[in-house]
């Protein structure tokens, strides 16, 4: 046939080049959108890894979930040299001021962080762990931090940063979304 395409075979590789279907109906946009939908289902994953992680900490701890899911944001803020004042931790674990005040009294009662005044500002109140925490955060955590290491140094320092700058603009737009879209709790529901 004169198509101006030549050969079928001509025509299957230029579909595939410009993105639209060859003829078993796959196009380099479906299998865009297929990658994409196999990387969110990974984050997904490790989100809920995490978050189990952080369950059995807790239960390691004798610890409510959400108490050593603060305790887990206090002790890495210290590691990044960023101590939390409990306003930042409110917002880190999405809790009420008065809900934030109530489980760092559990954790102070339990002695696994103090409060100190370290501002030239008197007032602002910063998070910190306690001496006893900090070794059995690290048993804990050690094969997960050595392990994680592991996995990332078999990439390259500029697939670290693509890492990064991917992540970061994942973390912005839920920012975005967290304090836009969904302020209220989320979307007006469609009338019935």
């Amino acid at each position: 046939m004169a198509n101006g395409h030549g050969a079928d075979g001509d025509r299957e590789s230029e579909s595939e080049s410009d993105g639209s279907a060859n003829g078993n109906g796959d196009s380099t946009a479906g299998r865009e959108a297929v990658r994409v939908d196999r990387v969110m289902d990974g984050l997904r994953a490790f989100g809920a890894n995490y978050t189990e992680f952080t369950r059995r900490f807790a239960t390691w701890l004798g610890l409510h979930s959400t108490d050593a899911a603060a305790l887990v944001e206090i002790l890495y803020a210290e590691d990044q040299g960023t101590p939390l004042s409990p306003a930042r931790l409110s917002e880190r674990v999405s809790l009420s001021s008065g809900a934030t005040a109530i489980l760092l009294k559990r954790l102070e009662q339990a002695g696994h962080i103090v409060r100190t005044r370290e501002s030239a500002d008197r007032r602002v109140v910063t998070l910190r762990s306690s001496p006893g925490i900090r070794p059995r955060a690290i048993a804990f955590f050690g094969p997960y931090s050595e392990r994680m290491a592991e996995a990332m140094a078999a990439y390259s320092p500029q697939e670290i940063q693509h890492f990064e700058n991917f992540l970061g603009t994942l973390r912005t737009t839920m920012d975005a979304l967290l304090a836009h879209e969904y302020e209220g709790g989320g979307p007006t529901p469609p009338t019935p």
